[in-house]
């Protein structure tokens, strides 16, 4: 299936942030991949910045139905975690990349006020959902030791996206996993 110039744009550059970051590419590394020249993609994207904001509403939209189809494919909230921390793991892409948002939060200072907003709003919305999974876990007991709901929510997703900059950092996919072997281990 062919896809449409935009959405050839935003792939690139979700990949290119997501392996080197918002500040290690540029319209004319976009330009070169997609194959167009670099005056086109301003049509669509006019600044760097609105480029920003469009990469965190796609991903924001994305991962609101992940959620979604994690909440109909699974029935417990370990079961919801342990998918949670799959996807996480998968965002990794065998350590090639970071999730989209962890990668744009080290570059905040270079990001416009709209994309760290939207970052902000994309943070706001995995919280409450996990919150929702904790307070789950609560009810049915299929997390163990499952305390305040708000708290393990914000706590949860710290070492998620804690957990892709040490196996960044290190290298090492196997980081990850031994970080969120904490958090796996308390999914019934």
């Amino acid at each position: 299936m062919e896809i449409d110039t935009k959405t050839a744009l935003l792939n690139s550059a979700e990949f290119a942030v997501r392996s080197r970051g918002f500040d290690g590419f540029s319209y004319a590394d976009l330009a070169e991949e997609v194959g167009i020249r670099k005056a086109s993609i301003h049509y669509h994207f006019p600044t760097k910045a609105a480029l920003s904001a469009a990469l965190m509403d796609r991903y924001h939209t994305e991962l609101t139905g992940r959620c979604s189809e994690i909440e109909e494919t699974h029935d417990t909230a370990g079961k919801r975690m342990r998918a949670l921390i799959a996807l996480y793991r998968a965002a990794m892409n065998d350590g090639q990349t970071l999730c989209l948002c962890v990668s744009l939060i080290i570059s905040r200072e270079s990001l416009s006020k709209e994309a760290t907003d939207k970052i902000r709003a994309f943070r706001r919305m995995m919280t409450r959902w996990i919150e929702e999974v904790f307070a789950l876990g609560k009810a049915d007991l299929s997390i163990v030791g499952a305390g305040d709901p708000k708290a393990e929510a914000r706590a949860t997703l710290a070492l998620l996206e804690g957990a892709h900059l040490t196996a960044r950092a290190e290298s090492s996919v196997q980081t990850f996993d031994e970080a969120a072997e904490i958090l796996k281990a308390r999914c019934l």
